[in-house]
Protein backbone atom coordinates (compact mmCIF):
# COMPACT_ATOMS: atom_id res chain seq x y z
CA UNK A 1 0.00 0.00 0.00
CA UNK A 2 1.33 2.98 -0.69
CA UNK A 3 2.34 5.31 1.93
CA UNK A 4 1.79 9.24 2.31
CA UNK A 5 5.81 10.71 3.74
CA UNK A 6 6.50 13.51 6.48
CA UNK A 7 9.49 15.74 6.18
CA UNK A 8 12.60 14.28 8.09
CA UNK A 9 15.78 16.47 8.33
CA UNK A 10 19.23 15.73 10.17
CA UNK A 11 22.33 17.77 10.92
CA UNK A 12 24.68 14.59 9.93
CA UNK A 13 28.20 16.67 10.48
CA UNK A 14 29.51 19.79 10.35
CA UNK A 15 32.84 22.08 10.82
CA UNK A 16 33.88 21.40 14.57
CA UNK A 17 35.14 24.61 16.15
CA UNK A 18 33.73 26.37 13.47
CA UNK A 19 33.01 29.80 14.73
CA UNK A 20 36.82 29.90 16.10
CA UNK A 21 37.57 28.43 12.57
CA UNK A 22 36.13 31.85 10.89
CA UNK A 23 37.41 34.29 13.62
CA UNK A 24 40.92 32.80 12.79
CA UNK A 25 40.12 33.24 8.95
CA UNK A 26 38.92 37.03 9.95
CA UNK A 27 41.87 37.81 12.21
CA UNK A 28 44.37 37.21 9.27
CA UNK A 29 42.22 39.54 7.48
CA UNK A 30 42.51 42.23 9.25
CA UNK A 31 45.80 42.82 11.44
CA UNK A 32 49.25 41.69 10.73
CA UNK A 33 49.55 38.16 12.19
CA UNK A 34 51.16 35.28 10.66
CA UNK A 35 49.97 31.84 10.53
CA UNK A 36 51.23 30.44 14.17
CA UNK A 37 50.02 33.67 15.85
CA UNK A 38 46.31 32.85 14.46
CA UNK A 39 46.38 29.86 16.17
CA UNK A 40 46.11 31.14 19.78
CA UNK A 41 42.89 30.09 21.79
CA UNK A 42 40.52 32.78 21.98
CA UNK A 43 38.07 32.96 24.54
CA UNK A 44 34.43 32.37 23.63
CA UNK A 45 33.39 35.95 24.18
CA UNK A 46 36.23 37.29 21.96
CA UNK A 47 35.25 34.23 19.11
CA UNK A 48 31.44 35.38 19.58
CA UNK A 49 32.66 39.41 18.83
CA UNK A 50 34.68 38.73 16.12
CA UNK A 51 32.02 36.36 14.54
CA UNK A 52 29.03 39.31 14.68
CA UNK A 53 31.68 41.75 13.87
CA UNK A 54 32.64 40.36 10.55
CA UNK A 55 28.87 40.32 10.09
CA UNK A 56 28.04 43.54 10.46
CA UNK A 57 30.68 44.35 7.58
CA UNK A 58 29.42 42.25 5.44
CA UNK A 59 32.59 40.74 5.36
CA UNK A 60 31.13 37.45 4.84
CA UNK A 61 34.45 34.91 3.05
CA UNK A 62 35.64 34.13 6.31
CA UNK A 63 32.54 31.74 6.80
CA UNK A 64 32.88 29.83 3.79
CA UNK A 65 35.42 27.80 5.93
CA UNK A 66 33.33 25.97 7.70
CA UNK A 67 30.49 23.78 6.42
CA UNK A 68 27.19 21.70 6.90
CA UNK A 69 25.54 17.91 5.70
CA UNK A 70 22.32 17.44 6.01
CA UNK A 71 20.10 14.42 5.41
CA UNK A 72 16.42 14.86 4.07
CA UNK A 73 13.70 12.56 3.43
CA UNK A 74 9.79 12.33 2.77
CA UNK A 75 10.85 15.29 0.00
CA UNK A 76 9.10 15.11 -3.19
CA UNK A 77 11.16 16.25 -6.46
CA UNK A 78 9.23 19.29 -6.57
CA UNK A 79 11.34 20.29 -3.59
CA UNK A 80 15.14 18.46 -4.47
CA UNK A 81 14.64 19.79 -7.95
CA UNK A 82 14.57 23.58 -6.32
CA UNK A 83 16.53 22.82 -3.79
CA UNK A 84 19.80 21.90 -6.58
CA UNK A 85 19.15 25.18 -7.84
CA UNK A 86 21.75 25.83 -5.00
CA UNK A 87 25.01 25.58 -6.75
CA UNK A 88 27.52 26.23 -4.43
CA UNK A 89 26.97 22.99 -2.67
CA UNK A 90 26.97 19.14 -3.10
CA UNK A 91 24.03 16.70 -3.51
CA UNK A 92 23.99 12.97 -3.46
CA UNK A 93 20.01 11.85 -4.32
CA UNK A 94 18.36 8.19 -4.38
CA UNK A 95 18.65 7.01 -7.80
CA UNK A 96 15.40 6.17 -9.14
CA UNK A 97 17.32 4.32 -12.48
CA UNK A 98 19.17 2.15 -9.71
CA UNK A 99 16.10 1.71 -6.79
CA UNK A 100 13.52 -0.36 -8.15
CA UNK A 101 10.38 1.47 -6.37
CA UNK A 102 7.73 -1.48 -5.33
CA UNK A 103 5.86 0.77 -3.62
CA UNK A 104 6.55 4.56 -3.78
CA UNK A 105 5.90 7.03 -1.32
CA UNK A 106 4.65 10.72 -2.10
CA UNK A 107 4.18 13.82 -0.70
CA UNK A 108 0.43 15.12 -0.18
CA UNK A 109 0.44 18.70 -0.20
CA UNK A 110 -1.23 21.18 2.69
CA UNK A 111 -4.29 22.30 0.82
CA UNK A 112 -4.85 19.24 -1.09
CA UNK A 113 -5.45 17.16 2.04
CA UNK A 114 -7.19 19.74 3.70
CA UNK A 115 -10.33 18.72 1.43
CA UNK A 116 -11.23 15.28 1.15
CA UNK A 117 -12.06 15.30 -2.63
CA UNK A 118 -9.23 16.58 -3.32
CA UNK A 119 -7.25 13.92 -1.35
CA UNK A 120 -9.32 11.30 -3.02
CA UNK A 121 -8.41 11.99 -6.57
CA UNK A 122 -4.61 12.58 -5.51
CA UNK A 123 -4.35 9.37 -4.12
CA UNK A 124 -6.09 7.87 -6.70
CA UNK A 125 -3.58 8.90 -8.99
CA UNK A 126 -0.90 8.03 -6.95
CA UNK A 127 -2.27 4.68 -6.58
CA UNK A 128 -2.41 4.45 -10.42
CA UNK A 129 1.12 5.69 -11.20
CA UNK A 130 2.18 2.84 -9.06
CA UNK A 131 0.29 0.49 -11.11
CA UNK A 132 1.47 1.99 -14.65
CA UNK A 133 4.98 1.70 -12.85
CA UNK A 134 4.35 -2.05 -11.92
CA UNK A 135 3.09 -2.71 -15.47
CA UNK A 136 5.91 -0.88 -17.42
CA UNK A 137 8.66 -2.74 -15.65
CA UNK A 138 7.18 -6.32 -16.15
CA UNK A 139 6.34 -5.50 -19.90
CA UNK A 140 10.33 -4.11 -20.26
CA UNK A 141 11.68 -6.42 -18.21
CA UNK A 142 10.44 -9.30 -19.87
CA UNK A 143 11.62 -7.98 -23.79
CA UNK A 144 15.29 -6.49 -22.00
CA UNK A 145 15.62 -10.47 -20.43
CA UNK A 146 14.77 -12.33 -24.10
CA UNK A 147 17.32 -10.07 -25.91
CA UNK A 148 19.99 -10.47 -23.26
CA UNK A 149 19.63 -14.52 -23.20
CA UNK A 150 19.67 -14.52 -27.03
CA UNK A 151 23.28 -12.16 -26.90
CA UNK A 152 24.81 -15.00 -25.08
CA UNK A 153 24.00 -13.38 -20.91
CA UNK A 154 24.12 -15.96 -18.33
CA UNK A 155 21.14 -16.05 -16.80
CA UNK A 156 21.42 -14.02 -13.51
CA UNK A 157 23.53 -11.67 -15.28
CA UNK A 158 20.62 -10.80 -17.96
CA UNK A 159 18.30 -10.64 -14.67
CA UNK A 160 20.26 -7.93 -13.33
CA UNK A 161 20.42 -6.29 -16.68
CA UNK A 162 16.99 -6.38 -17.11
CA UNK A 163 15.44 -4.71 -14.42
CA UNK A 164 17.74 -2.06 -14.76
CA UNK A 165 17.02 -1.21 -18.32
CA UNK A 166 12.95 -1.66 -17.06
CA UNK A 167 13.02 0.71 -14.32
CA UNK A 168 15.49 3.03 -16.13
CA UNK A 169 12.56 3.95 -18.34
CA UNK A 170 9.51 2.96 -16.20
CA UNK A 171 10.38 5.71 -13.80
CA UNK A 172 9.14 8.78 -16.16
CA UNK A 173 5.73 7.94 -14.79
CA UNK A 174 6.39 8.96 -11.39
CA UNK A 175 5.18 12.26 -10.63
CA UNK A 176 6.58 15.17 -8.83
CA UNK A 177 4.89 14.36 -5.30
CA UNK A 178 7.34 10.99 -5.47
CA UNK A 179 9.27 10.61 -2.63
CA UNK A 180 13.40 11.19 -2.66
CA UNK A 181 15.89 11.31 0.02
CA UNK A 182 18.56 13.68 -0.45
CA UNK A 183 22.50 14.30 1.01
CA UNK A 184 23.67 17.68 0.80
CA UNK A 185 26.45 19.63 2.06
CA UNK A 186 26.91 23.76 2.21
CA UNK A 187 29.32 26.36 3.35
CA UNK A 188 27.74 28.91 6.24
CA UNK A 189 27.96 31.36 3.74
CA UNK A 190 25.65 29.70 1.40
CA UNK A 191 23.43 28.40 3.92
CA UNK A 192 22.76 31.90 4.93
CA UNK A 193 21.84 33.00 1.41
CA UNK A 194 19.58 29.46 1.35
CA UNK A 195 17.67 30.65 4.11
CA UNK A 196 17.31 34.10 3.01
CA UNK A 197 15.32 32.84 0.12
CA UNK A 198 13.95 29.97 1.04
CA UNK A 199 12.17 30.97 4.85
CA UNK A 200 10.76 33.53 2.83
CA UNK A 201 6.98 33.30 3.27
CA UNK A 202 6.57 33.76 -0.41
CA UNK A 203 8.64 30.76 -0.85
CA UNK A 204 7.47 27.40 -1.92
CA UNK A 205 5.36 25.49 1.42
CA UNK A 206 7.65 22.20 0.92
CA UNK A 207 11.42 24.07 0.84
CA UNK A 208 10.67 26.38 3.02
CA UNK A 209 9.12 24.20 5.82
CA UNK A 210 12.91 22.11 5.01
CA UNK A 211 14.71 25.89 5.63
CA UNK A 212 13.01 26.42 8.64
CA UNK A 213 13.75 23.18 10.11
CA UNK A 214 17.88 23.51 9.09
CA UNK A 215 17.45 27.37 10.34
CA UNK A 216 16.75 25.57 13.98
CA UNK A 217 19.26 22.75 13.27
CA UNK A 218 22.41 25.02 12.77
CA UNK A 219 20.96 27.39 15.28
CA UNK A 220 21.64 25.06 17.77
CA UNK A 221 25.22 24.42 17.20
CA UNK A 222 26.19 28.02 16.20
CA UNK A 223 23.96 30.85 17.89
CA UNK A 224 26.31 33.47 17.10
CA UNK A 225 27.07 32.82 13.27
CA UNK A 226 22.92 31.94 12.81
CA UNK A 227 22.06 34.94 14.95
CA UNK A 228 19.98 36.57 12.13
CA UNK A 229 19.81 33.14 9.79
CA UNK A 230 16.45 33.07 8.17
CA UNK A 231 14.53 35.59 4.89
CA UNK A 232 16.29 38.59 4.34
CA UNK A 233 13.55 40.48 6.07
CA UNK A 234 15.18 39.86 9.48
CA UNK A 235 18.27 42.13 9.81
CA UNK A 236 16.79 44.68 6.79
CA UNK A 237 13.63 45.63 4.84
CA UNK A 238 11.88 42.99 2.88
CA UNK A 239 13.43 42.41 -0.51
CA UNK A 240 10.21 41.75 -2.40
CA UNK A 241 8.85 45.22 -2.92
CA UNK A 242 4.76 45.38 -3.88
CA UNK A 243 4.87 41.72 -3.91
CA UNK A 244 5.89 41.37 0.30
CA UNK A 245 3.38 39.64 2.70
CA UNK A 246 3.02 41.98 5.28
CA UNK A 247 4.02 39.99 7.46
CA UNK A 248 7.61 41.46 8.95
CA UNK A 249 7.29 41.83 12.43
CA UNK A 250 5.72 38.68 12.55
CA UNK A 251 8.56 36.78 11.06
CA UNK A 252 10.96 38.47 12.50
CA UNK A 253 9.76 37.63 16.51
CA UNK A 254 9.68 33.98 15.33
CA UNK A 255 13.12 33.74 14.21
CA UNK A 256 14.84 35.43 16.52
CA UNK A 257 13.17 33.39 19.16
CA UNK A 258 13.46 30.64 17.64
CA UNK A 259 15.26 27.47 19.88
CA UNK A 260 14.36 29.55 22.67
Amino acid sequence: MLRERKLKVKLLNYTKNGEETIAQAGKLCYSQVGVDEILKKQDKESIASYVNMLASLGHLSPIEHISFTFAAEGVSRVLSHQLVRHRLASYSQQSQRYVKLDQFEYIVPPEISKHPKAKEIFIKTMEADQKAYEELVEILYKNHFETFIKEGYEEKKAKNMATKKAIEDSRYVFPNACETKIVFTMNARTLLHFFNLRSCLRAQWEIRELSDKMVGLVKEIYPNLFLKAGPSCISGPCPEGKMTCGKINEVRERFLNLNK
